[in-house]
């Protein structure tokens, strides 16, 4: 159950979540997953009498395909999501509302991507299905528990980083139809990140203190939501030597931005523990920063080496 001041919070920003919602509903365009498909582009797998998968049917790159895989299978365990934050912000009012939007919206970005997959043949769609199947058995529970404020915190981050890594992913994908699709879902993920994000700015003048907090321990232990993926580590380093998304983008598109909206360097009046929990993300915020540019610079010099070796 949520804590007093988690319900606290809940209750007075209520009326912000009702304005940034109808902010979002005046805002986000109607579109249709299968106007994004090439269906004509598809044609019969073994089971009917064609041919199943074989890797000479991709036409995008290894990257873009490992990327392709594992934004797929994090928007597939969108069950898991939607009972996480129904749970933390409630089912009635405005906080529900919003989440039954949210839910319904993320929904077309699993329905897209896997059709556009399929019938691309861009992955080998039984590796996919049973990779959807071991991930959603997992199932997903947020690392801060049902704490209002974290839970907010860390959509505000992982929205804005799914635009990124999905905007991203369309470009190294090399295909114009393929990178018209995530551009869209990208679209989406960016009104997403700024509900999240006004409502957590709400919350700074509600609750400072709590709110940077919430702020510093997300930050500090951020994972996208894919992480219990099989296998993700050797694919977020293939993802991240692709430059789809990596610690400097991480650093730059994700957290900083959101973080200079939220002003978090600037606020005044907080009391000790708002104040340490501002040391703490300051100081893991240069840490970050100097791990990206010595990831930086290794990823240059091995591309250096395969480019010497021809």
């Amino acid at each position: 159950m949520p804590e007093a001041i988690d319900i606290q919070v809940l209750n007075e920003l209520e009326p912000v979540v009702e304005k940034e919602l109808n902010r979002h509903l005046s805002m986000a365009k109607e579109w249709f997953p299968h106007e994004y498909v090439p269906w004509g582009k598809g044609r019969d797998y073994a089971f009917l009498g064609g041919e199943d998968w074989v890797p000479e049917d991709s036409k995008v790159s290894d990257a873009a395909r490992e990327a392709l895989l594992v934004n797929l299978l994090t928007e597939d365990n969108l069950p898991g999501y939607h009972s996480a934050i129904s749970r933390i912000m409630g089912r009635e009012g405005a906080w529900g509302t919003w989440v039954n939007r949210w839910t319904a919206e993320e929904n077309r970005h699993g329905i897209v991507i896997r059709d556009f997959l399929t019938v691309t043949r861009a992955v080998d769609p039984v590796v996919l299905e049973k990779a959807r199947m071991q991930h959603m058995e997992i199932g997903y529970e947020p690392d801060h528990g049902e704490k209002v404020l974290h839970g907010v915190a860390y959509v505000s981050f992982q929205e804005l980083a799914t635009r990124v890594s999905h905007r991203n992913t369309g470009r190294a994908s090399e295909d114009p139809l393929c990178e018209q699709m995530m551009q869209r879902v990208a679209a989406d993920e960016n009104l997403h990140m700024i509900f999240y994000r006004n409502v957590l700015g709400a919350s700074f003048e509600v609750a400072p203190n709590a709110a940077m907090r919430a702020v510093a321990d997300v930050v500090k232990g951020f994972q996208m939501p894919g992480y219990t993926i099989d296998g993700f580590l050797r694919k977020s380093v293939a993802i991240a030597n692709a430059g789809i998304y990596d610690l400097r983008l991480h650093h730059d598109e994700v957290l900083m931005p959101v973080l200079r909206k939220w002003g978090v360097f600037e606020i005044e009046g907080l009391d000790g523990e708002g104040e340490k929990a501002r040391e703490e993300l300051s100081e893991f915020m240069t840490a970050l920063d100097e791990a990206a540019t010595k990831f930086e610079e290794r990823r240059e010099a091995r591309r250096a080496r395969i480019a010497a070796r021809g």
